[in-house]
């Protein structure tokens, strides 16, 4: 089983970053996939998350900004992020939530400068 994100970088305050999450060797439904960020010296949150039913939550520090969408057939999930702020710098992580099982992917780094 692999997560493997993409899309992180370095941009500046107000500017858009559009993150996916490639899940692979999964053989059962992913019920949920979510994006969850850690910044320095703070724990990781829940940024947001979707079911494969399509019904989502969000942080409220994403409310308004972010929007999470999955393609099911592909196992992939998306994060567009807007209006980013310096205090959106993070690494943002992939979860892949099964009936038994979660997993995690790398991680990717999105940093939020002028």
């Amino acid at each position: 089983v692999q997560l493997v994100e993409s899309g992180g970088g370095l941009v500046q305050p107000g500017g858009s970053l559009r993150l996916s999450c490639a899940a692979s060797g999964i053989t059962s439904s992913i019920y949920v996939m979510g994006w969850y960020r850690q910044a320095p010296g703070k724990q990781r949150e829940l940024v947001a998350r979707i079911t494969d039913g399509g019904r989502t939550n969000y942080a409220d520090s994403a409310k308004g900004r972010f929007t999470i969408s999955r393609d099911n057939a592909k196992n992939t999930v998306y994060l567009q992020m807007s209006i980013l702020k310096p205090e959106d710098t993070a690494i943002y992580y992939c979860k892949a939530q099964l009936a038994v099982q979660n997993y995690w992917g790398q991680g990717t780094q999105v940093t939020v400068s002028s």
